[in-house]
């Protein structure tokens, strides 16, 4: 299998049996993954989507068995799915524009920009110095990539094949770790901000290329100050949501509109869930327990809080409908709609929507629910039956 290689429609409907609302399964074959939930698979136009797939390797193995994967195109109406690269791509290593023209993605050690117009491939950043490299984000003026480089540190005795293995390790282990852009024409790159923590969840802003948002990596109880806003021209970072000893926060994500999403789940709270239910560090602590109302909140491209909206119940990711009405989110079970009440202090309101039945047991297999563009569909993952295959829900 190659670069534009064809396969037919693999959709089937279904009917989900909590809700007998109607499911479309969009893949059947091998491991499926969408973008992160930072990111958005859906094209604007809705009229198709841009994936991850191990369908073009010979070796067909479980998502913890570490599957390399490919990028594809699937046409929503027709079905059928385009090999669009034949780099070996980890999950969710990539990035695209909103029209889906330019794909970003890490191969080993190497980033490359593919114009899904033209075919052209470009090496745009090759890692020399024994960094790792991760959250690839494009500014919204086309130039350029920023994308994390933290220090490669030694876990013994980890296993990289189990959801969160060496969560924590890496936390305290990685004490260099920079910002660094690439122009997207290949002619050179250069670091933008350097810390001393791990860093994760890069992040422009959608509609401003001078300012972006990263994140402080690792269980969300350690981390003392998770999310940062980066302004580029100065090289400076400020605290979004300044935590307290009370704050576990993580999840954030811009908005369409610029808005930057968080979720607070107070004490007690890693930010992850296993393939037992539980938590990956804080063991002793059920997913769905809570010393406190958790909350999420919305915060400006200043870096100050303008909502905060009680959350009386617990979800793992979550992401917002165009006009930030409405969160699909994933908990335990099901998927479902959070309702705001924007324009009230009155809590949040949960739907129901569908279960999922994913195991949890590796990020690719996270239901990771995004809306499209237009808030009309839910993309979603899940592992139910050993691999991981791509659900599309219409609202």
């Amino acid at each position: 299998m190659s670069i534009g290689q064809t396969w037919d429609s693999e959709i089937t409907t279904l009917r989900d049996p909590l809700s007998w609302r109607t499911i479309k399964q969009l893949t059947t074959q091998r491991n499926n993954v969408h973008m992160y939930f930072t990111e958005n698979s859906f094209d604007q136009t809705g009229d198709f989507i841009i994936f991850q797939s191990d369908r073009a390797y010979a070796e067909d193995v479980a998502p913890h068995e570490h599957p390399q994967y490919n990028i594809f195109r699937m046409d929503l109406a027709t079905g059928v799915i385009t090999q669009l690269t034949d780099d070996p791509i980890r999950p969710h290593a990539f990035t695209k524009t909103p029209d889906s023209r330019i794909v970003v993605y890490v191969t080993e050690n190497q980033i490359k920009a593919l114009d899904t117009h033209t075919g052209a491939i470009t090496l745009v950043y090759e890692e020399r110095d024994g960094f790792s490299v991760s959250s690839p984000s494009i500014a919204s003026n086309g130039r350029y990539v920023g994308f994390v480089r933290n220090e490669e540190v030694s876990i013994p005795n980890h296993y990289t094949g189990v959801n969160y293995g060496g969560f924590k390790d890496r936390y305290y282990l990685i004490k260099d770790a920079r910002i660094t852009f690439a122009y997207l024409d290949g002619s050179g790159a250069f670091d933008v901000f350097r810390d001393t923590h791990q860093l994760g969840h890069f992040q422009f802003c959608p509609d401003d290329p001078s300012l972006a948002s990263f994140c402080h990596e690792g269980p969300w109880n350690l981390v003392t100050q998770r999310i940062w806003l980066l302004d580029v021209a100065s090289q400076t970072a400020k605290p979004v949501f300044r935590q307290t000893e009370q704050d576990a926060i993580g999840h954030e994500f811009w908005t369409q509109d610029g808005m930057i999403f968080f979720d607070n789940r107070g004490p007690g709270h890693d930010g992850t869930i296993t393939s037992d239910k539980t938590q990956a560090v804080l063991t002793e602590v059920a997913v769905n327990d809570n010393a406190m109302i958790p909350f999420v909140g919305l915060c400006d491209r200043t870096g100050a809080t303008v909502k905060k909206i009680d959350m009386p119940f617990y979800c793992n990711h979550y992401h917002a409908n165009p006009d930030n009405t409405v969160l699909v989110g994933d908990d335990v079970d099901k998927l479902v709609l959070i309702h705001l009440n924007a324009d009230s202090d009155a809590p949040a309101r949960l739907e129901e929507l569908v279960g999922h039945s994913t195991s949890w047991r590796t990020q690719s297999s996270h239901c990771h629910p995004t809306y499209s563009w237009d808030g009309s569909h839910i993309l979603y993952a899940s592992d139910e039956g050993g691999r991981v295959n791509l659900y599309l829900l219409e609202l």
